[in-house]
């Protein structure tokens, strides 16, 4: 399963853990990676330190690459830049933010760098800035989202068309059919988010990864969209929200409701009615929480399977 992207990587597997605050520490990123996939540490929940900490055990546990995910809107961007340098990170992936900052100095430091966005617009401005890759993540990802809700399906032929470097698709993958579908529709790899949330080595809190596996179709909805659009799975908190964006709160009101701290409450301390429980439509889908080795070798296997029942996909 060789292309552009495991080439640029050095990995087996054309599959990429998404960075994901709170749920991708150490753990969870050396175990896919060692599983032939690549591995991602979320810093956007974590401080200069910690970061550090978590890079660092990671290397300890994995001889493989891995990468870390930095939002580029993260308050201490510059130290998260700097001890990704030091610590000699192989891979950099951005997002929430103006690629065009950092990426030379990653790309000056011997980094491969690779961002994230949602539609052609910031896809064509970060192939212009010089990233390696691009994640073009639809609307049916969990966690912050594009503005104009373009499905995947919609969004992986037109940024493949548009861009010329590798296209890693996002947004309601997590199974080896998904994983197909995408790649016959151009893209060089898949990043799954959802169902590595749901795994053994997620950081994630028991109580989250539970309400994941026992989440029905239809239980996550786009929210949040007058300050950063959100896909959340339905609780005490988001009913709060929708009930102030339909009575026309303002964005400061909503603002005031968001608080602080809402995303660690409800995903890393397992507060099911108070906190933001940032998750993809995939939640649906997913039954068991499995080990990340297992998970990365169901989608193989299933996407091999796949691709055999229609060898003119030629992948």
């Amino acid at each position: 399963m060789q292309n552009r992207i495991t080439e640029l990587f050095d990995i087996q597997y054309p599959i990429i853990q998404a960075g994901m605050i709170w749920c991708s520490g150490w753990e969870l990123a050396s175990a896919v990676s060692n599983t032939g996939g690549l591995g991602i540490i979320g810093s956007g929940s974590m401080y200069p330190e910690v970061l550090r900490e978590h890079i660092q055990k990671c290397k300890a546990s994995t001889n493989k690459p891995f990468a870390v995910n930095v939002p580029l809107l993260y308050p201490d961007i510059d130290k998260h830049i700097q001890t990704i340098i030091e610590e000699k990170v192989p891979i950099v992936f951005s997002s929430a933010g103006n690629p065009a900052i950092w990426t030379q100095k990653l790309k000056d430091e011997g980094i491969k760098v690779v961002h994230v966005v949602s539609n052609i617009k910031f896809a064509l401005k970060a192939e212009a800035c010089g990233v390696d890759a691009i994640v073009a993540e639809g609307f049916e990802a969990g966690g912050h989202n594009g503005r104009e809700e373009t499905t995947t399906l919609v969004l992986i032929p037109q940024i493949c068309e548009a861009v010329k470097i590798p296209v890693i698709a996002a947004g309601g993958i997590g199974t080896g059919k998904t994983m197909a579908a995408v790649m016959a529709l151009g893209a060089d790899a898949v990043q799954i988010g959802s169902r590595f949330v749901a795994s053994e080595e997620s950081s994630a809190h028991d109580n989250f990864k539970n309400a994941v596996v026992e989440a029905k179709y239809g239980e996550t909805q786009l929210s949040l969209k007058q300050l950063t659009p959100v896909r959340l799975l339905k609780n005490k908190f988001w009913k709060e929200v929708v009930s102030a964006e339909m009575g026309g709160a303002s964005v400061e009101e909503l603002a005031n409701i968001l608080g602080r701290a809402r995303a660690k409450k409800g995903m890393f301390e397992g507060d099911l009615d108070e906190g933001e429980l940032e998750i993809g439509q995939i939640s649906g889908y997913i039954s068991e929480i499995k080990p990340a080795a297992e998970i990365v070798k169901e989608i193989v296997d299933e996407f091999n399977k796949t691709v055999n029942r229609m060898p003119f996909l030629n992948l």
